[in-house]
């Protein structure tokens, strides 16, 4: 197994190759080393990219291309397929200032999707929100079918990830998929952040998305080479904001809330934010590989953990507790999803 040289500076955001827990052929002892280093990242930062992962180059590309493609087109266009039109399935495209993070309006537009469902899905007939068929555009064609391929292809990375985390744990590699993640809950953003001003009107800096952590189990980020992701770290106990640039071929990685609950906070989900200062539009891909709907996420009882990590409750983005939450995924996920669209939420969200 290869570690890849960090970018100098960013030592707290390791690249790490994970060839071999894609790779059938790869050892035990192959797997379990690529295991440590996720699991040293884990419990460093919660954050680091990935390399050696074997999604293709031409398919990151294409889609990249017609996303690009999509935001161009006129915002008559775009709202053809607005998310007011998803329904309960939380699908399609919101403009710039249509999601909001700790109550503030981001700086992004962009394009809700998650798995293919049609109308027959037991999920679907109950009326579940964030299920259920995709919008897509009738422009740029071939949309539809980069944006469902890539999925399929981020769905196989996860599953091969989370038994690289699972073995960093010190349990069985499919311990997840055999009680969260076995029919996961995914859920893929294209995000686009234009160019503005340093400052919003009312003084504060003009977050493209401001600080938060993600909420499910494992996030898989492609960004372009624009730049703008800042994960935060505490490291020597004072907080700063580290970049994390663009790494040519990589993904980044990163933990989310249900991680943290899991294993009692000694693998963080992490807040980060994004800032555009290059001038130019920013293209983000933000896969998220979460439990399926109604799992109850319980804390881990393993020996590899000792003891659990002190709440950070109070020292959280939004002032809440990962750990004291009681429920399903679905209710924990509704509850913070219902804040970043609050007008949506009011005529979709029970």
């Amino acid at each position: 197994m290869n570690v890849v040289p960090v970018a100098e500076g960013f030592a707290r955001v390791p690249v790490l190759d994970v060839r071999a827990l894609m790779e059938p052929s790869s050892s035990v002892a192959e797997r379990l080393a690529v295991a440590t280093q996720i699991g040293a990242a884990c419990r460093d930062n919660g954050f680091f990219y990935i390399v050696g992962h074997g999604v293709d180059a031409g398919l990151q590309q294409r889609l990249e291309d017609l996303s690009r493609r999509f935001f161009a087109l006129p915002p008559e266009e775009k709202r053809a397929i607005r998310m007011a039109l998803g329904g309960r399935a939380w699908r399609g495209y919101f403009p710039v200032g249509g999601e909001l993070t700790s109550g503030r309006p981001d700086r992004k537009e962009g394009l809700y999707f998650g798995a293919e469902l049609g109308d027959e899905h037991p999920l679907v007939r109950a009326g579940t929100p964030l299920h259920g068929p995709n919008l897509f555009p009738r422009e740029p064609a071939g949309l539809r079918e980069a944006v469902l391929d890539y999925m399929a292809a981020l769905t196989q990375l996860a599953h091969a990830l989370m038994r690289g985390i699972a073995l960093s744990l010190g349990l069985d590699e499919e311990y997840f998929a055999a009680r969260y993640t076995s029919d996961p809950l995914v859920l893929f953003r294209i995000f686009n952040y234009p160019p503005g001003p340093e400052h919003a009107d009312d003084g504060q800096p003009s977050w493209g998305v401001g600080e938060h952590t993600d909420y499910g189990v494992l996030t898989i980020l492609k960004q372009d080479d624009v730049g703008g992701l800042q994960v935060k770290s505490r490291a020597g106990g004072q907080v700063s904001w580290i970049d994390a640039p663009p790494v040519p071929g990589s993904f980044v990685c990163n933990i989310g809330d249900m991680l943290d609950r899991m294993t009692r906070g000694v693998y963080r989900s992490t807040p980060h934010r994004v800032l555009n200062r290059a001038g130019r539009d920013r293209l983000s891909l933000p896969f998220f590989f979460d439990p399926s709907w109604t799992a109850e996420v319980r804390p881990i009882e393993a020996a590899a953990l000792g003891e659990a990590a002190a709440d950070d409750q109070t020292e959280r983005w939004d002032g809440q507790s990962v750990h004291a939450f009681r429920g399903t995924y679905g209710d924990y996920l509704l509850g913070k999803v219902g804040k970043v669209f609050p007008d949506l939420r009011a005529g979709v969200l029970p």
